[in-house]
C-alpha cells in the first residue's frame, strides 16, 4: 500500500509556488497504465501521458511514478507515490497480548496453589518449589501442572492432589485441571565425596538398639517393606557380619550376591521390590574375623553395591557402639536413626549408650520403637516385662515419637518364614503400627533434609552468611571474613603447636564465599575464591562473633558486630 500525493505548480504572474493538495492511499495492484487513479478535485482536468516506448525502459523506470495532470488555468498537477510509516503487524500485537494474558493466568493459578500448606515444612507448596511444568491453554480453558514432592512415599500426596484440583478448579475461567504427581530424583543432601554406590540414595536410616535380641532386625525389615508399600524405592543393608538375620527373614530366589565382572561392583539380590545386601548372602555364613577386617567387609559391601536410585536405604545396625558402628556412621551419611528397645531396664541402659553415640555423630534420633510391650488376653492387656523403658528414652533424650509393638506369635513366625508381617497381614494391628512408623520416618527425613539444605546460606544483598542450625529456632548473621579467619584446619592452624598460620590480614574484608553446601547433619563446606574448601561445623559457627544491625551501610563498609 502506498500514498498518492498531488501538488499544484502555479506559474501565473511569473511566480512559481507549489501547493500540496491531497495525499491519499492507493493500491499498487497492476492496473491499465491509462486508467485514471482517482477523481481530481473540482475544477481540475486530469490527463496522463502516453506510455513511453519499450526501448526507453530506463526512462520508464524514472517516470513511472509520476505523470502530469493539466488544468485549464496554467496550473500543473503532479502526482507521486510516497511510502507511509510502517505500522505494527496485527499478528504480533495479538501474540503479545496473548502472552500477557497467559502470564496473568499463570499468576492466578500460582496464587491459588499457594493456599496449600505443607504441614511438615510449614510453608505453601509454591514456595517449597513443588509446582513444575505449569501450562495454561486459554482456548480450552485448561490448566496442567506437576507437583514434584520430596519423596514418592509422601503420606499426604493424595491430599495435595485433591486440594490442587479444588483450588485451581475454583477459578472462574478454568474448565479442566490436569494434575500429575511426581517426586524429586533420588540424591543425597550430603556434599562430600561419597562412594559411587551411595551417590543416588536420598535417605539412609539406621535402625539400632546397641543390644542384641530386642527385635531390631524385625523392625528394620518391616519398616523397609512398609516404605515400599507407600511408594518408595527401598534397600536393606544387613550390617551384622557376626550374625546376619536378613537371609532368614526374607526369601529371595537368588540367595547369593553376584559381582559385575566389568565394574567389579556387587549386584544386590532382591525380594518383593526391595534390594538386599547381607554378608549372609555372600556364601560365607557367619564371619569369624577380627574387628578391623569386619569393618573392611562392611565398607566393601555397603559402598561397592549397585544400589541404584533409592529413596530410603535401611541399615540394620549390629549391636554395640564399637568400630563397626563408627565405620558405618563415617562412611554413610546417615539421615536419621530409629531406636529399638524393650521394656526392661537393662535394655534401656544399652539403648542410652547408642543414643549418645548418634548424638555425638550428629545423627538425629527420630523415633523409639518399644518391642514386646504387651499382649491381650481375656479382654485385658498385660505387660509381662513392665513399662516405661521406651517413654524413659523419649523423655531423657527428647526423641519426639514412641511406637509400641505387641507380643504377637505371628510377628515372630513371620521372621522365621521369610515373609515380613506387614506383607503377610497388611491390614493387621502390627502393620498399622509400622504404617505410623513409616509416616514418621518419611516426614522426619523430609524435615531434616530441608533444615540441613537451608541451614547456612549467603545473602549477597547484605554480604552476610545466614545461619539457622537444625532443630534451633535462632537465626543469626556472620561476616564472611570472620568465618574464613576462624578456620581450624591444618592449613590455618599448626596441628602440633596450635600456632595460628592464617593471619588476620591474610583475609580480605570484602571476601565472599563462592559456594556453601551441607556436610551431613553437622557442618557445611564453604568454597572461597582462592579455591580453599573450609569445613565449618555448626557448633563452631554458633561460637563466632555475630553481626547485628546489618542494613544498607554494610554494603559500603561499616559493619557492626557483637
Amino acid at each position: 500500500m502506498y500514498c498518492a500525493s498531488a501538488s499544484l505548480t502555479d506559474v501565473s504572474g511569473g511566480n512559481l509556488r507549489s501547493i500540496r493538495l491531497f495525499s491519499l492511499p492507493v493500491s499498487l495492484e497492476r492496473v491499465p497504465r491509462m486508467q485514471l487513479l482517482q477523481t481530481p478535485p473540482s475544477g481540475l482536468a486530469i490527463s496522463t501521458q502516453s506510455p513511453l516506448p519499450r526501448s526507453g525502459a530506463n526512462s520508464l523506470k524514472a517516470h513511472r511514478l509520476s505523470s502530469t495532470l493539466r488544468c485549464s488555468s496554467s496550473v500543473r498537477v503532479h502526482r507521486r507515490f510516497v511510502r507511509p510509516p510502517s505500522l505494527p503487524r496485527a499478528s504480533s500485537v495479538e501474540a503479545s497480548a496473548s502472552v500477557e494474558s497467559v502470564d496473568a493466568a499463570k499468576k492466578e493459578v500460582l496464587v491459588a496453589l499457594s493456599q496449600i500448606i505443607d504441614p511438615d515444612f510449614g510453608t505453601d507448596i509454591v514456595s517449597c518449589g513443588f509446582v513444575k511444568d505449569l501450562f495454561v491453554d486459554e482456548a480450552l480453558k485448561e490448566v496442567s501442572f506437576r507437583l514434584e514432592l520430596t519423596t514418592p512415599a509422601c503420606p499426604i500426596k493424595d491430599m495435595f492432589e485433591q486440594r490442587a484440583n479444588e483450588v485451581v478448579g475454583a477459578l472462574p475461567w478454568v474448565k479442566k485441571v490436569n494434575v500429575t504427581m511426581s517426586a524429586q530424583p533420588a540424591k543425597p543432601v550430603f556434599a562430600g565425596e561419597l562412594p559411587k554406590g551411595l551417590q543416588r540414595i536420598s535417605n539412609i536410616v539406621a535402625v539400632s538398639s546397641c543390644k542384641g535380641g530386642v527385635g531390631k532386625s524385625t523392625v528394620a525389615v518391616n519398616l523397609a517393606y512398609t516404605l515400599v508399600g507407600m511408594g518408595a524405592r527401598v534397600g536393606i543393608f544387613d550390617a551384622d557380619v557376626y550374625g546376619p538375620s536378613l537371609p532368614t527373614m526374607v526369601s529371595p530366589e537368588n540367595r547369593l550376591l553376584e559381582m559385575n565382572p566389568e565394574t567389579r561392583t556387587i549386584l544386590p539380590t532382591e525380594f518383593m521390590g526391595v534390594k538386599l545386601v547381607s554378608f549372609g548372602f555372600a556364601g560365607q555364613g557367619r564371619a569369624i574375623m577380627r574387628g578391623p577386617m569386619v569393618s573392611g567387609v562392611i565398607n566393601q559391601l555397603l559402598t561397592t553395591a549397585e544400589w541404584g536410585e533409592l529413596d530410603y536405604l535401611v541399615i540394620d545396625m549390629p549391636p554395640g557402639t564399637g568400630d563397626i558402628q563408627l565405620t558405618l556412621c563415617q562412611v554413610a551419611p546417615l539421615t536419621a536413626a530409629v531406636i529399638v528397645t524393650t521394656p526392661q531396664k537393662l535394655a534401656f541402659i544399652d539403648v542410652a549408650k547408642g543414643v549418645r553415640m548418634f548424638s555425638k555423630l550428629k545423627v538425629p534420633c527420630i523415633a523409639v520403637v518399644e518391642n514386646m510391650c504387651y499382649f491381650d488376653a481375656d479382654s485385658k492387656r498385660y505387660y509381662p516385662f513392665g513399662k516405661g523403658s521406651g517413654s524413659q528414652v523419649v523423655q531423657q533424650f527428647g526423641i519426639p515419637h514412641l511406637f509400641d509393638l505387641p507380643i504377637r506369635p505371628t510377628l515372630s513366625a513371620s521372621g522365621d518364614s521369610g515373609t515380613p508381617e506387614v506383607v503377610a497381614d497388611p491390614q493387621g494391628e502390627v502393620a498399622k503400627t509400622f504404617q505410623d512408623l513409616g509416616v514418621c520416618v518419611v516426614q522426619q527425613c523430609a524435615k531434616i533434609r530441608q533444615q540441613v539444605s537451608t541451614a547456612v546460606s549467603y545473602d549477597k544483598s547484605i554480604r552476610a552468611i545466614k545461619v539457622k542450625v537444625p532443630d534451633s529456632d535462632e537465626e543469626f548473621l556472620l561476616h564472611p571474613a570472620t568465618v574464613r579467619r576462624n578456620d581450624r584446619s591444618a592449613q590455618s592452624v599448626d596441628e602440633w603447636t596450635g600456632e595460628q598460620k592464617l593471619q588476620y590480614g591474610d583475609v580480605a574484608e570484602d571476601i565472599e564465599p563462592e559456594d556453601i553446601r551441607p556436610m551431613g547433619n553437622y557442618a557445611v563446606s564453604i568454597t572461597w575464591p582462592d579455591g580453599f574448601n573450609q569445613i565449618a561445623p555448626y557448633d563452631q559457627l554458633e561460637t563466632m562473633e555475630r553481626l547485628v544491625d546489618v542494613p544498607e551501610p554494610m554494603r559500603a563498609a561499616g559493619i557492626s558486630a557483637v
